[in-house]
């Protein structure tokens, strides 16, 4: 899988056009079908080195102006920045770790969620934009029989973009850890 396939779903969570019929109803789907798929056996601070570097070469490989971060609650294990990154990226990054460690499920699903009724999570006022950011990148990092444990995130490019790296990512290194 590429880190975007506009062809997966056809919903947009960056664009206020019409979306779609089902297309939102669709992207919930998959990305609640990556959960179960992505469970680890064990995630330890090699693999986070691991997935971070990963996260490094597909970023150097494709020129992709992006911030990593990897963190274990307030514990950053990872944290670099690409060119082309900038220090907001920083802050979006704590943003949907944040997101994604309180709702345990990836900080896109949180926003997903909240447009079924039509609205966004972000226009209830219980919401702190502040802290928390509902918008695809930040991905929890499940043991299976666990839970969540960890948290990584990528911030530079459209927040379906930046899910789907992370996604691609947790797969290659997930695939190298069932493999040994």
């Amino acid at each position: 899988m590429t880190a975007f396939d506009p062809d997966v779903t056809g919903f947009d969570p960056d664009s206020s056009d019409a979306q779609p019929e089902g297309s939102l109803e669709a992207l919930i789907v998959r990305v609640e079908a990556e959960i179960r798929e992505l469970q680890f056996p064990g995630f330890s601070l090699d693999d986070s080195l691991n997935l971070g570097l990963l996260l490094v070469e597909l970023g150097r490989e494709r020129a992709l102006p992006i911030a990593i971060g990897i963190a274990k609650g307030d514990q950053v294990l990872f944290h670099v920045a690409l060119p082309g990154a900038t220090p907001d990226n920083g802050h979006w990054i704590r943003a949907k770790q944040r997101t994604a460690a309180r709702y345990e499920v990836p900080s896109l699903l949180v926003g997903l969620r909240g447009r079924l009724r039509g609205g966004r999570i972000e226009d209830n006022a219980w919401f702190d934009q502040s802290r928390y950011a509902a918008h695809g990148g930040a991905f929890p990092i499940y043991v299976t029989g666990v839970g969540a444990v960890a948290t990584v995130a990528v911030s530079g490019l459209p927040q379906l973009q930046d899910h789907d790296l992370v996604v691609e990512a947790l797969r290659d290194i997930l695939g190298s850890a069932l493999a040994d």
